[in-house]
């Protein structure tokens, strides 16, 4: 991609991310798919190659680069045409895992971040409720001290990587008498820590080699020293850390609609009907080249909302509006590729049917269109230019 916003550092990542996704995920994501979830041995070997520590500081043993590392690494990722591996390694790296770099203590940092950049140590994020999902601020989770612990009792649901997690860093309200984003602190749960457990992994429409599950929270008692930085001030937390995360699904969806569009070009040029490919019909080739405008718009405006990211601007306006626009065209584009792939696009043999169902996620997963759009919204002043 040329882009005024890429080094030679984010170049060379790009392509050892594609060359490790064609030769590590490629030949083996249909067994993986009938798994039900990545294998920790791939993650451990992408964290070999650095690949898990590219926004964590030099001092932790990262590379210390910034939010464009995310999309590339995401991007590239979504070329496999398997979501789930993609999902699996970018809520951990990208999704869970800054909530530990942002607000850890010295001690928090020294002890789980080695295992993160690593993959030895597998992360999720504990927010989503049964009636709390985009709405943070209505979560029922909640935490009381008990001498040297907290004790945690509620549901959490629709927990990406929720089943096999080795960290879940989990929101409860710790303010019984606060309402809304006031009262809710962030906590670092270990798996085996007495009362955490795994009610189910559940069965989803796609993202069939990732795993996903609904963790329940029984008078879990919880050291003191894993509060996750200031108590009372998770929301905010979870705010600042959802910018990272919905750029990240934003290049996910972009990735997946690049290799989509590549897909059914190929197809369109040796399928024909009635004596013709099917790419010498006007109507084809001319709602790809549509759709393939609007994935470049897409990852233009995601490259650029990234640089304002990386520049501390804060572009909270413009992610909200990347993250809805993204993640709606590439289900466009899906529905378009498999349309034109006819009947063997809704073969389980197909690419397409799988990337379709895959990418039906983003919209809703990470802050759904709607509630983006409203974000969007609710920065307007009384003119918008």
């Amino acid at each position: 991609m040329n882009s005024p916003y890429l080094t030679e550092e984010h170049e060379m990542l790009r392509a050892q991310v594609r060359r490790f996704v064609q030769e590590e995920i490629v030949p083996y994501g249909d067994q993986w798919e009938k798994d039900g979830e990545t294998p920790r041995s791939l993650i451990r070997k992408m964290g070999e190659l650095g690949m898990l520590g590219v926004r964590f500081p030099e001092k932790l043993g990262g590379s210390g680069m910034d939010v464009l590392s995310w999309i590339i690494l995401a991007e590239e990722l979504g070329h496999s045409t398997y979501g789930g591996v993609t999902t699996t390694i970018m809520v951990s790296t990208a999704m869970a895992a800054p909530h530990l770099v942002n607000a850890g203590t010295e001690e928090q940092l020294k002890k789980y971040a080695p295992g993160i950049i690593s993959g030895d140590l597998l992360c999720a994020i504990g927010v989503s409720e049964p009636d709390a999902g985009s709405d943070v601020g209505a979560l029922r989770t909640n935490a009381r001290r008990d001498g040297d612990d907290w004790i945690l009792n509620g549901t959490k649901l629709y927990i990406t990587n929720g089943s096999n997690a080795d960290l879940v860093f989990v929101a409860a309200r710790t303010d019984p008498k606060a309402t809304g984003a006031r009262g809710v602190s962030m906590f670092i749960v270990e798996k085996g820590m007495p009362g955490f457990s795994v009610a189910r992994r559940l069965s989803k429409m796609g993202d069939h080699c990732n795993e996903t599950a609904e963790l329940v929270f029984d008078d879990c008692r919880v050291p003191a020293a894993n509060l996750l930085g200031e108590e009372g001030r998770g929301f905010y937390a979870t705010m600042q850390n959802f910018q990272g995360e919905r750029l990240v699904v934003a290049a996910m969806a972009m990735g997946e609609a690049l290799t989509a569009l590549q897909l059914t070009l190929d197809y369109t040029r040796i399928r024909k009907t009635f004596g013709l490919p099917l790419i010498e019909r006007q109507v084809v080739r001319q709602k790809l080249a549509m759709l393939h405008a609007k994935v470049e718009a897409g990852r233009q405006f995601l490259y650029h909302t990234a640089w304002l990211d990386s520049q501390g601007m804060n572009p909270i306006q413009q992610v909200s509006m990347c993250k809805a626009y993204c993640c709606e065209v590439v289900n466009e584009v899906m529905y378009a590729c498999q349309q034109f792939h006819g009947g063997f696009g809704y073969m389980r043999e197909s690419k397409i049917e799988r990337m379709v169902r895959d990418a039906r996620l983003h919209a809703i997963g990470g802050g759904a269109t709607e509630v983006m759009l409203d974000e969007v919204a609710k920065r307007w002043d009384e003119q918008i230019y």
